[in-house]
C-alpha cells in the first residue's frame, strides 16, 4: 500500500545518501603514480630478494635472524632518508646473521583520534592532503629499497596497497585489524610475507585465526590499478607469521608465552614460527625497556628456540618522543611524534649483540 501525502504535488525527494560527508576528492589511480614514481632495477632486485629472504627464513632454511627496526611512524622524510642510509651500512656489516628490514609505516591506528600517518596527513595540520601524502611514501621507499634496504608497513585498509604494496617486503596487520575480515582478505592477496600480531588484549586466537584466513583463497570488493571499484578474487598467502606484541595483561615474551604460541600454531597446522616485537605491551610502552626485551629474547633463541624468527624495535637517530606540530620549526630533527623510540647508537648496539650472540649459538 502506497501512502501519498495530502499535497498532491510531487515534492522533490529529499537526499538520503552522503548526508555526513563534508567532500569527496578524486585521487589518481595507483598506475598513474608508479608510473610517476616506477621502481627501477635496482629497488625490484631489493625487494625481490628481500621478500625470498623472509619467506625462507619463515621455511627454516635460512637461519638468520629477521630484525625489524625503525621509527614508530615516519612523519619527516628527510630524517628517515637519514635514518634509512646508517640502517644500510649496518645491516651490510651484519647480514651474515641478522636480516635487517626497515620499519617505515605510514599509517597510524588511533585508539581515539589523532595524527593518522603521513599519507593522510603527511603536513601535520589536519589539512588531510593524502595525494601527497600517496607521493611522499612511494617515493621514500623507493629510495629506501635503492639502498639495497627492505622495507616493512603496516597496512590500515585495502586501498593503500595498489599504491604502495609493490615496494614492501614484509607487510603487516596491526593488533586492532587482526581479527577484521577485510583485513584478512587483504592479505591473502598480498605479494609478500606478512605479519599478524596478537589483539589488544592479549589473545592469540584472533591472530592465528587471521593465518589460516589469510592462506585461503578470497573474492572481495576492491580497485584495480586503474582506480575503478572490482570484485578482487585472491589465490592466499602462505606466508603468514604470528607477531607477538603482548597485551592489556602485559607482556608475552617470556618462554611459557611462546610455549602457547607455538601450541597453538602447531594444533591447527601452521609453522610455530614467531615475531617478537619488543615494544608496546611488551615493554610497558615505555622505549627504555625495550633492550631489556630484545636481550630476554635474543638469549631464548640463541639457546635454541629456533621458533623465534625475528624480533622488532622502534626506533629513531634520538630517542624518545615529542608532540605532534604543524610548526615543523619546533619539532626536534629525527625524535618521534608518536610512540617513543629508541635512538640510533642503542638501536647498533642491540643489533650488534644480536649478531655477536648469533655466531656463539649452536
Amino acid at each position: 500500500m502506497t501512502i501519498l501525502p495530502d499535497d498532491t504535488t510531487a515534492a522533490a525527494p529529499q537526499a538520503t545518501g552522503n548526508l555526513r560527508i563534508r567532500s569527496l576528492e578524486p585521487l589518481v589511480p595507483p598506475s598513474r603514480l608508479a608510473a610517476l614514481l616506477p621502481l627501477d632495477t635496482t629497488a625490484t632486485e631489493t625487494i625481490l630478494a628481500g621478500r625470498r629472504a623472509v619467506e625462507r627464513v619463515l621455511a627454516g632454511e635460512d637461519r638468520r635472524l629477521i630484525a625489524v627496526v625503525g621509527p614508530c611512524s615516519i612523519h619527516d622524510p628527510e630524517a628517515a632518508r637519514d635514518y634509512a642510509r646508517r640502517l644500510a651500512d649496518l645491516a651490510g656489516r651484519i647480514a651474515d646473521r641478522v636480516l635487517v628490514v626497515m620499519r617505515v609505516y605510514f599509517e597510524k591506528p588511533r585508539t581515539t583520534v589523532g595524527w593518522k600517518g603521513l599519507i593522510n596527513d603527511p603536513h601535520l595540520d589536519d589539512s588531510f592532503d593524502v595525494a601527497a601524502g600517496l607521493r611522499l611514501a612511494r617515493g621514500l621507499l623507493i629510495e629506501i629499497a635503492r639502498l639495497g634496504l627492505p622495507t616493512a608497513t603496516e597496512f590500515l585498509e585495502p586501498i593503500t596497497p595498489q599504491y604502495i604494496a609493490d615496494t614492501i617486503v614484509l607487510g603487516a596487520i596491526g593488533a586492532r585489524t587482526t581479527e577484521s575480515p577485510t583485513h584478512r582478505q587483504m592479505a591473502s592477496g598480498l605479494s609478500m610475507p606478512v605479519g599478524f600480531k596478537n589483539s589488544t588484549d592479549g589473545s592469540l586466537q584472533a591472530a592465528v585465526d587471521a593465518m589460516q584466513s589469510a592462506r585461503a583463497p578470497h573474492s572481495f570488493l576492491g580497485i584495480d590499478n586503474q582506480g575503478g571499484t572490482c570484485v578482487v578474487s585472491t589465490l592466499g598467502n602462505p606466508w603468514g607469521v604470528l607477531m607477538l606484541r603482548g597485551g592489556r595483561s602485559g607482556s608475552n615474551y617470556a618462554p611459557e608465552f611462546l610455549h602457547e604460541a607455538r601450541t597453538r600454531l602447531e594444533a591447527v597446522g601452521l609453522p610455530a614460527r614467531m615475531i617478537v616485537d619488543c615494544s608496546h605491551a611488551n615493554s610497558g610502552k615505555d622505549h627504555r625497556r625495550q633492550s631489556i626485551v630484545w636481550r630476554d629474547v635474543l638469549a631464548q633463541r640463541v639457546a635454541g628456540d629456533r621458533s623465534i624468527v625475528g624480533m622488532m624495535l622502534e626506533s629513531n637517530i634520538h630517542p624518545g618522543s615529542q608532540p605532534v606540530s604543524a610548526d615543523r620549526g619546533r619539532l626536534a630533527y629525527g625524535v618521534s611524534i608518536t610512540d617513543g623510540c629508541i635512538g640510533w647508537d642503542e638501536t647498533a648496539m642491540l643489533l650488534g649483540e644480536a649478531h655477536a650472540g648469533l655466531g656463539s649459538a649452536s
